[in-house]
């Protein structure tokens, strides 16, 4: 079957979105900020924290990344208002990145400096390597300025360490370290799930032992475990770390998380360009493809 779920995934394009969006709906909030407002006000009623993405990855004009980032800037009031415990997360291609980087840092800068007049916080989502380079530098000038950011690191590329390390020594060091969902060449990416879990590891040790705040993204029991027992003997204060998952996954974990007393945040996507992300999504967990399969002979 999961042959089978592979092959499904690379059919997608295909299924009618009608189909897509009802698996999709587990995956993203809804459409309009209204949606994204109520699951935030749902996770908050359990003790959950959320971050905020306005789904829409790489433009193709500059118009389109001011009206994005436009979006973007709505949600800070709105979080206000709302009472809503959640920071927000960014994506820089999202924001003109591929077109002009200063185009990008200013429209960047635009959004943290929104958040910091709430006393609120983003953090800057890392996407494919081909942008690795021209986000950290983003970030490094952001916090010349602004202290409330942060920037997500991939555990599956060669060089996070480096970079880490090199982010730490410059008092950078505000993390969510993710396992990675692009498909990246061998040369330069970890391959096998269990080199990749091994790097996780390694790169969480480090960052815990020197004590910078984590957002320690994964939906991966092992990896779980093995930051629990980081914890304990680094013997970390709750305030010290967070445990991050996407809305809609793994929440039997998700659930076990929170019992055992941790701190939890969950990635809240919404927004109209739902279907490019519930087609990643499906990409990463090619098992949900199943129930699309099935669906269509419902």
């Amino acid at each position: 079957m999961n042959f089978l779920n592979k092959l499904i995934v690379t059919t997608l394009p295909a299924v009618p979105k009608a189909i897509v969006r009802k698996f999709a709906n587990k995956y993203i909030a809804g459409e309009k900020l209204e949606d994204a407002i109520r699951v935030v006000k749902e996770l908050n009623a359990k003790g959950i924290m959320a971050t905020l993405d306005v789904l829409g990855e790489a433009i193709t004009t500059k118009e389109e990344a001011i009206a994005a980032r436009n979006e973007i800037l709505e949600l800070f009031p709105t979080i206000q208002k709302e009472k809503l415990d959640s920071n927000v997360s960014i994506k820089l291609t999202q924001l003109g990145l591929k077109l002009d980087r200063r185009f990008c840092l200013e429209n960047v800068r635009m959004v943290v400096s929104k958040a910091k007049e709430i006393n609120n916080f983003v953090r800057i989502d890392m996407e494919d390597s081909p942008t690795t380079d021209d986000t950290i530098w983003i970030y490094r000038e952001i916090r010349k300025e602004f202290k409330n950011s942060g920037i997500a690191l991939q555990a599956y590329l060669h060089r996070t360490e480096q970079d880490a390390d090199r982010l730490i020594e410059e008092g950078l060091g505000h993390f969510r370290l993710c396992k990675g969902i692009y498909i990246e060449p061998a040369a330069i990416a970890f391959k096998d799930h269990d080199e990749i879990n091994q790097n996780y590891i390694s790169v969480l040790k480090n960052m815990l032992e020197q004590k910078t705040y984590i957002g320690i993204a994964t939906h991966d029991d092992v990896l779980v475990d093995a930051a629990y027992r980081l914890i304990d003997s680094i013997k970390l204060k709750k305030s010290e770390y967070e445990f991050q998952m996407l809305l809609g996954v793994q929440e039997d974990l998700r659930e076990k998380i929170l019992k055992d007393g941790h701190r939890l945040r969950v990635y809240v996507p919404f927004g109209e360009h739902w279907y490019k992300y519930s087609i990643r999504r499906f990409k990463e967990n090619p098992q949900i493809a199943g129930y699309v399969f099935k669906a269509l002979f419902n």
